[in-house]
This record gives C-alpha cells, structure tokens and sequence, in this order.
C-alpha cells in the first residue's frame, strides 16, 4: 500500500500582508486579465449564494458564498476558490468594515487547500480595480475631476485606484455629514499631490465632474440625472442587491450602460431591476461586459458627449483571480503564515 503523499500547508494573509503584497494599482492588471479570460469563456462563474435569514430569527447582516473555477491564471494553475463573507451594513457605525469574511483558494489540478485569506482587504482591493479598470476604459482621456461619494471603508481603495487610473488634479468628497466627508480628506490628503475638498451635498460634489464614483450603502438613489455633465463617466459601486439603488431611474435611461456581468446585473442589481420594473432599460441596454472592453469586441465610448456608467456588482472571479495572484507573490517573498492542517 502507498504511502499518503502529506499535505502541502495552507498560507494564511492577513489584510495588513495582503495590503504590502498588492497595492490597489497593480490590481488593476489583475482583474484586466481576469474580464479577458472571463470574456474567453476560459472561467467557470455561478451566481452568488445570499443567505438571509428570516427578520424574526434576530440575525444581523446577510452571508455571502461566492465560489469560481478560473482553468488558468497569471502562474499558469488552474485554481478553484470561494469567498465566504457577511455583509453587515452597521459595521461602518462602528469604525468597521461591512465586508467581513475569508477567500478560499484551491488547487484546480489537486482539490488541495492552498491558502485562506482576508476577505475585506481583498474585497476592497479587487473591487476599487475594477472601477479603475471600467475607468480607464470609458473615462475620457482629460478627465480630471473626481467626485467621490461616500467616505467609508471602499472610499480609500477608490481614491487610489481612480488616482491610477487618470491624472487626478482635483477630488470632491461628498459623504452623509460634511464632518464624514472632511475626515476623510484630512486623513487622505498627505498622501496625494492633487487637491482633496469636502462637499456640502452629493450634488454639490458631482456639479462639474469628469469621474463621478458612489461606494454608499444607499438605498435610495443618491444620484440625479440632471445633476451630471454631459461626457461624465459614472461609476455605481455600493448597491450589490435587488434592494439597493444609488441612481435614479433618469439617470440609468440616459447613460450608456456597462457592467461587470449581464446575469448578475439582471438578478442582482437594484439600479437596474428598478428602471427595468418602469420601463426605461431592458437587457438590451446593456452595451457591454468588462471583459468585451478589455479583449476589444465592443468600443465602449463612442462620444465625447457620452455619459458613460459602470454598474459593478462584483463577482467571485475577482476574488480568486486577486487571491491567485496574492499567493505566487507570497510565495515568491517568502510572506504569510503557513499552517499545516
């Protein structure tokens, strides 16, 4: 009888070495060639798994599974992987991430556990990429001018992948308090050349801006039609569920929309079940995934004058994509923590 070949052990991250492995700008690669290999056909994406427990049962927040098989990534490997994570709202209250929770990641040739990450940072990090991929993508060429609504935990991924993303030279904060708002300026300031303010109000904020990024827990459309340029590129980043909406239906009608996944937008995505449910958008209105952009099978945009928007929803190709990549540059720097099981 053979001998059990041992197995290999599981590298564990946490978000402070997934943060010194994987500034948010070289992330954007990343999921580039994760839309490419998505549009390929070369990924394996279910929908994502909610758990929401009856209100009378007293549970807080809602879990989220949201597994993928990638056939190959940036080292070559095959990998299945899974994040599994909550979502708790009132977590941003209490100086915490709503974003909680582990990614999984395993071998695609061998079934065996490689690695357990931090789900938040590499939920923030993978998610803030994308929004700078979209951006480089639809964004015009000059512009300049960010308007960043909401100054929580995916605030600070954003602004740096945004900064990446175009030559930034002004940004506009607008949160639910000017308070909020001037926070997040003071503390993010010092680490950008280009001028961060405080808004009063959303509209205030998005008035004269090229780039506009929401990442609020909004429920209610936080963005007017009427309030945005001509040629602005829209980012809606916060609403993840049928029940969440950060634009108005006005404003979904006029935009040339983009999104991440066509299923996903369709299912999950209340910006779009809402203006779909009155009649303005339909499936048709779709122009595109990421991942046609990025292998060049539709143009994006066409018109100076266009207003663009990305709907992104996030999906769990991001993060084993991101958590593949994490573990060759772990491996390689001899960082982590390894865990025999």
């Amino acid at each position: 009888m053979s001998a059990t070949v041992p197995t290999p052990p599981v590298l564990l991250l946490n978000a402070a070495q997934i943060a010194a492995l994987m500034p948010v700008a070289d992330a954007i690669p990343v999921m580039s060639d994760m839309f490419a290999a998505l549009a390929r056909e070369q990924i394996h994406l279910p929908l994502r798994q909610i758990v929401r427990p009856p209100q009378a049962l007293g549970a807080k927040g809602m879990l989220g599974m949201m597994p993928a098989f990638l056939s190959a990534t940036a080292s070559g490997m095959p990998v299945y992987g899974a994040k599994v994570g909550t979502f708790f709202p009132g977590n941003s209250a209490l100086g915490r991430d709503p974003h909680q929770g582990c990614v999984l990641l395993m071998s695609g040739e061998t079934g065996e556990l490689l690695a357990v990450m931090n789900a938040a940072e590499i939920t923030g990090i993978r998610t803030a990429a994308v929004t700078g991929l979209a951006t480089g993508l639809l964004a015009r060429h000059d512009a300049g001018r960010l308007a960043l609504i909401g100054a929580g935990h995916q605030a600070h991924w954003h602004l740096a992948a945004l900064a990446a993303a175009r030559p930034l030279h002004h940004v506009r904060v607008a949160s639910r308090s000017l308070e909020t708002a001037q926070a997040f300026v003071d503390r993010e300031q010092p680490n950008y050349g280009f001028a961060l303010e405080a808004a009063h109000s959303v509209e205030a904020a998005v008035r004269d801006a090229d780039i506009v990024v929401t990442v609020t827990n909004a429920t209610d459309p936080v963005l007017r039609a009427d309030w945005i340029a001509p040629g602005t590129h829209v980012n809606l980043v916060g609403s993840s569920t049928p029940r969440h909406r950060e634009a108005d239906t006005a404003l979904m009608a006029r935009a040339q929309l983009f999104v991440d996944r066509r299923e996903s937008t369709m299912n999950e995505s209340g910006d779009y079940l809402a203006a779909a449910a009155e009649g303005r958008i339909g499936p048709a209105d779709l122009l595109a995934e990421l991942g046609e952009l990025v292998v060049r099978a539709h143009p994006g945009r066409t018109d100076t004058e266009a207003l663009t928007l990305f709907k992104s929803l996030g999906m769990g190709a991001q993060d084993v994509a991101l958590a593949a990549a994490l573990y060759q540059r772990a491996q390689a720097a001899g960082a982590g923590t390894h865990v025999a099981l």
